[in-house]
C-alpha cells in the first residue's frame, strides 16, 4: 500500500513538472535569428532570465561608407552612446511570454531616427514574426515582418 501510494505521489510530481515546462518551451519558440522585412541586419533572440533580448549579430552593410569604421549608433539621442556600435548593439529589450505566441511588455530601438518604441511580438508561424512597434497605444504604430534565419524544426 506504501508502495502504491508513494509511486501515485512521485507520478503526479512528474505530471506537474512536465505540465509547469510546457508554457516554457513554447515562449521559448522566439529564440534564434531572425531578418528583418529590409534586410539591412540580422537579429538574434536570446533569453536572459525570463525576459527575451534581441542585438544585431549581423549587418548587410556594416561599416559606415565614409570612414570605413563599423557603423556606429550615429542617432542616438545620447550624444555619449553615438559612437557605440551597431553590431552588437540591443535593439529589442524585456519581452516577456503572454502565451499564444505573443510576447509584450518589451521596447524595440530603431537605429535609423534614434527611437525607442513600445513593442508586441507575436508568431504567426514557426518562421514568422510580426513585430509592432508604437507609441502610447498599440493601434498607432507600424508592423515590420521577420524572418526566421535559423530554419530549426520548433
Amino acid at each position: 500500500m506504501k508502495y502504491l501510494l508513494f509511486s501515485f505521489i512521485a507520478l503526479c510530481g512528474i505530471s506537474m513538472n512536465i505540465t509547469a515546462q510546457a508554457p516554457v518551451a513554447e515562449a521559448d519558440r522566439l529564440v534564434g535569428v531572425w531578418e528583418p522585412s529590409n534586410g539591412k541586419a540580422r537579429v538574434k533572440i536570446e533569453k536572459v532570465g525570463s525576459k527575451y533580448y534581441g542585438k544585431i549579430v549581423w549587418l548587410k552593410e556594416p561599416n559606415d561608407p565614409a570612414t570605413s569604421l563599423p557603423k556606429v549608433d550615429k542617432n542616438n539621442p545620447d550624444a555619449a552612446l553615438r559612437t557605440t556600435p551597431l553590431k552588437g548593439y540591443r535593439l529589442l529589450k524585456d519581452f516577456v511570454y503572454k502565451g499564444a505566441g505573443e510576447w509584450d511588455s518589451g521596447t524595440i530601438y530603431d537605429p535609423e531616427n534614434g527611437n525607442t518604441y513600445n513593442c508586441v511580438i507575436k508568431m504567426t508561424d514557426n518562421n514568422t514574426l510580426d513585430i509592432r512597434g508604437f507609441i502610447g497605444i498599440e493601434a498607432f504604430g507600424r508592423t515590420d515582418v521577420w524572418k526566421r534565419l535559423d530554419l530549426v524544426k520548433r
